[in-house]
């Protein structure tokens, strides 16, 4: 992979340095400074949080655990890496920076982190990128939006580079899931069944894009389930994973949902939300609006609950009352890329700007137009949520629902399929189902 990624590296650069000539040049300033950021200490203790990198760091470099380093642009130069390597006998210090990718860099390596402010070229003058934690006093993040707005913009726009690391990112996290499939198979309990994931994907539980997300039977009504049962329930009915996994600091972002042994009714309901699935990501083209995509999820998803019983009312009629939002509460996806909900899904111009989201649909993370580059999730569900259908129970239209019905579906909490998928001229491209492929 290493070789295809050195083929890949000089092209991803350039398109970097680009944007941020424009970027910087909109809003007047010569340099760009990129803190790696720095680990955070835990409250009334001496301890740090584990490191997280500035996303504009490794946009720049797959250098994940640098802390203390900077990045430093300077239009028509060459970037430079001031690397922080300090002597230090209590942690493992960070290796020299080697591989593809040090070639296209200066790079200066600094002791101690007080060293790397003489190798920083003028605050004034400089566009500093990062948070409350990068740095100094003397180098206090800027953030000028004329600067953010136009490089979070166009981060929607992966490179190839981007997109081959978002592969490996995918592959990886569908080992993670097939592991996860088998343990739920054999009966483990949801640690034991995190814990085979992460065995298989080869990451801590820091490492990865995000809190795995790991629910049997009940559970999987909780959209952000991470409590982690220590003991297996005496019936496993259902299994929701939502998970992922890093490649290069890219993420993958990956959701399916299992029906135990005999769960009939309740695998017939999975196929249909997987088949909806797959026909909402047959639309991620260059045109397609997210919103509208979104709210054709509502209706095609409207149609599932008729067909399989749980309501007697048109599509149409369940979207209009909110019904349809009582069964599938979240947004349809989001961007993906270095960060699992990437920036800039609102902005309506690379000079700013928010797209407002359809009224009724709070949760909804992306309102941009798809156009070829960007890669989405695609995430629809349907879940039995007891706080959001006791609110239909005292609405005009509660004798449209079958609730003898959706009292015998609680029990296996809810359905959640989700892809992260590339938005090309053409047919788009799966990541994730062609790494379930692979396998």
């Amino acid at each position: 992979m290493n070789d295809a990624l050195a083929a890949l590296y000089p092209q991803h650069l350039a398109t970097l340095r680009e944007r941020t000539d424009t970027a910087l040049a909109r809003g007047g300033f010569e340099h760009l400074v990129v803190p790696a950021g720095r680990p955070i200490t835990k409250f009334l203790d001496d301890l740090d949080y584990p490191f997280v990198v500035n996303p504009h760091f490794k946009h720049w470099l797959p250098l994940l655990d640098a802390p203390g380093s900077w990045l430093v642009y300077t239009p028509g130069e060459k970037p430079r890496l001031v690397f922080l390597q300090p002597r230090d006998y209590w942690h493992v210090v960070p290796e020299a920076p080697q591989g593809y990718w040090v070639d296209h860099f200066d790079i200066v390596v600094v002791r101690k982190p007080a060293d790397a402010i003489a190798e920083l070229p003028s605050p004034a003058r400089s566009a500093i990128i990062g948070d409350r934690d990068c740095g100094f006093d003397q180098v206090c993040a800027n953030n000028p939006p004329a600067v953010i707005d136009h490089l979070h913009y166009h981060r929607a726009y992966k490179t190839p580079y981007e997109l081959e690391l978002m592969r490996e990112a995918s592959r990886r996290g569908t080992r993670g899931h097939r592991a996860a499939e088998h343990a739920f198979r054999e009966g483990a309990s949801e640690l034991g069944i995190h814990q085979a994931y992460l065995a298989a994907v080869d990451q801590l539980d820091a490492e990865l894009p995000y809190a795995s997300i790991v629910g049997l039977n009940e559970h999987g009504a909780v959209l952000h389930y991470t409590n982690f049962d220590r003991h297996a329930p005496a019936e496993s009915r259902s299994f929701l994973i939502d998970a992922g996994a890093g490649a290069s600091g890219y993420a993958s972002d990956i959701t399916r949902t299992y029906a135990g042994r005999d769960a009939g009714e309740f695998q017939a309901l999975i196929d249909a939300v997987d088949a909806a699935q797959q026909s909402f990501v047959a639309r991620v083209r260059p045109g397609q609006s997210y919103p509208d995509l979104h709210v054709h999820a509502h209706h095609a998803l409207a149609g599932v609950l008729r067909d399989h019983g749980f309501i007697r009312m048109s599509p149409e009629s369940a979207v209009e009352s909110g019904v349809s939002s009582a069964f599938f509460p979240h947004g349809l996806g989001h961007g993906i890329g270095l960060q699992v909900h990437d920036v800039g899904g609102f902005q309506a111009a690379e000079t700013g700007g928010t797209i407002a989201k359809p009224e009724g649909h709070p949760y909804l993370r992306l309102t941009r137009q798809l156009e070829a580059g960007m890669v989405v999730t695609i995430e629809p569900g349907i879940y039995f949520i007891d706080m959001l259908l006791a609110e239909l129970k005292d609405k005009p239209f509660a004798g449209d629902i079958d609730w003898a019905r959706v009292d015998a579906f609680r029990q296996y909490g809810g359905i959640r399929i989700e892809d992260d998928v590339v938005c090309r001229e053409g047919e788009p491209e799966n990541m994730t189902r062609d790494a379930f492929a692979l396998l």
